[in-house]
This record gives structure tokens, C-alpha cells and sequence, in this order.
């Protein structure tokens, strides 16, 4: 097909495999109109080098190659284990530790990053953890724990996700750290920020007036990976300038034979797609 008939546009993470010398180009050459900077991951110096390095070599390839910054978000995890990973067997107690000192997990117990989660949740609630691999059973809730039996069993390791069946987590959409990335974006002149776990379009308008305060005008990309997001779809696409169906946590908190015809209702509304075939003007 040839380049003025394609419409998929083609999104590549940069990382440590990208900063081999040639890679890059080799990666633009083979197609790609995206490239997106995790900020899950690296630090600022990584994001601005990978940035520069990504533009240069647009720029050598006469390609127009958008930058995508993406936010971490709240993803909500479990912290550490004391040895390593563990394993969770069918039918065991397990706890989630929701204090700020909670020491090294093991095979009873674990700390978890959103300090909150045990105002959130209820008995007879599912969790699911490790991308849904690790299925809990919650039996009680006390203050500051979350006592669970496990259904489905398995390996788990440090910092593995955690979503309860349902949605309805209300930890806030922008943490610190993603507030402190988007004055990096900002810095380096993004062209698509990416903010994760979008659930109202109040948060995408507190993500694009920060970046604008910031000196920044990228496009905004609202991730739709909450179960929340569906009941507003409409709003949050109204007030974004893209969407994108991020189908890995949705799947997880809404099932994935819902997700189809939830990424057809977002492009019905308006456009499923991530990047125009040029960025934004400046």
C-alpha cells in the first residue's frame, strides 16, 4: 500500500534497544510516524537525548516523525518482596498492606503504592493483579489492609499492577511525578502528550493547562484505560485531541470481548487514531 493510501500510523517506544548507533534511523526508514517516549521509565536526560536523537535522524531521513511523551499516571502496584518473587497459591490468605512503612513483601503480604486502596475497595470485590494473571478474592477489609484469599494463583514479583474488576479506584488521574514529566514535555517540545488513566475530561483539561503553563502545545491523547471513562466517553473525547483505547488495563477491568465495540464507539464519536500523518503546527 503506498504511503499516500496508509492510514495506520505506526507508534515506536524508544528505549535502550533504540540507542545503539544506527538503530534509530533504521527504525524512522522502516515506517514509523510516532516515536514515544515512556516516561514509566528512563529519566529526563534519557527522554531529551532520545528526543534530539529522534528528530536528527527525521530530519537526515527528510521524514516528518512525531514525538509522543507518555505520562506514567496512578497505575496502582505492589511495592517489593524481601527475596524476590513469590508464588500465590489457590485458596491462601494474602494481604495488601496499604501503609506508607510497610515492609518487603512475602508470600503472606505485600505493600501496595496507593496508600488509599483500602478505602476503595469492599468484601466480595475481585482484584487483579499482574495484569489479571493473579486473581484475589477480598474477605475483609480493616484499616490500612486489604485481607484477600487467592482464586487464581501464580509468580508474582515487584511492582505488578493491581485493578479491581469494575473499575472504580478513585485515585486522582495526574500524580506528582506525572506533573513534574509534563514540565519535561514541555522542555522538549513534545508534540502528543499521553495522559494515562484518564477518567472525565477535567482531567485532560488539568493535563493541557498545566502543559501550557509549562510553555508547551502539544496535542493531548487521552488514554481510555479505566472502566470509569466509558459512562463519559463522549465528554473526554470532546475535550481531548486524540483518543486512544489502551486495551491492556481496560481488558482487565472490563473484560476483553467488551473491548471491540468500546473502540468502535470512540472512533464513531470522532477519530480512534494516534497521530495525524504530520504533527501538530507549531
Amino acid at each position: 500500500m503506498s504511503e499516500q493510501l496508509r492510514r495506520t500510523r505506526i507508534i515506536a517506544t524508544l528505549g535502550p534497544a533504540t540507542d545503539a548507533p544506527g538503530m534509530l534511523k533504521k527504525v524512522l526508514a522502516e515506517g514509523v510516524d510516532v516515536v514515544r517516549l515512556n516516561f514509566s521509565h528512563g529519566n529526563a536526560d534519557d527522554h531529551r537525548a532520545r528526543a534530539a536523537a529522534a528528530r536528527a535522524a527525521a530530519a537526515e531521513l527528510g521524514r516528518e516523525v512525531a514525538v509522543l511523551g507518555d505520562l506514567q499516571g496512578p497505575k496502582i502496584r505492589v511495592e517489593r518482596f524481601a527475596d524476590g518473587a513469590v508464588h500465590l497459591d489457590v485458596g491462601a490468605r494474602f494481604t495488601l498492606d496499604c501503609r506508607a512503612d510497610a515492609p518487603p513483601g512475602d508470600a503472606t503480604r505485600v505493600g501496595v503504592g496507593y496508600l488509599d486502596l483500602w478505602r476503595d475497595v469492599n468484601p466480595g470485590d475481585l482484584l487483579l493483579l499482574d495484569d489479571g494473571l493473579i486473581v484475589l478474592d477480598v474477605i475483609n477489609v480493616v484499616p490500612e489492609q486489604v485481607q484477600c484469599e487467592v482464586r487464581v494463583g501464580g509468580r508474582l514479583s515487584d511492582r505488578k499492577g493491581i485493578n479491581r474488576q469494575g473499575g472504580g479506584l478513585t485515585v486522582a488521574a495526574l500524580s506528582d511525578k506525572d506533573r513534574h514529566d509534563i514540565q519535561l514535555a514541555a522542555e522538549i517540545q513534545v508534540d502528543f502528550l499521553a495522559v494515562s488513566f484518564v477518567k472525565s475530561a477535567a482531567d485532560v483539561e488539568q493535563a493541557r493547562r498545566l502543559l501550557q503553563e509549562a510553555g508547551g502545545d502539544a496535542a493531548i491523547v487521552a488514554k481510555i484505560e479505566r472502566t470509569e471513562a466509558m459512562a463519559v466517553l463522549g465528554e473526554i473525547i470532546d475535550a481531548s485531541d486524540v483518543v486512544m483505547v489502551a486495551r491492556g488495563d481496560l481488558g482487565v477491568e472490563i473484560g476483553d470481548a467488551e473491548l471491540p465495540g468500546l473502540q468502535k464507539r470512540s472512533s464513531a464519536k470522532r477519530w480512534n487514531a494516534v497521530a495525524p500523518s504530520s504533527p501538530p503546527p507549531r
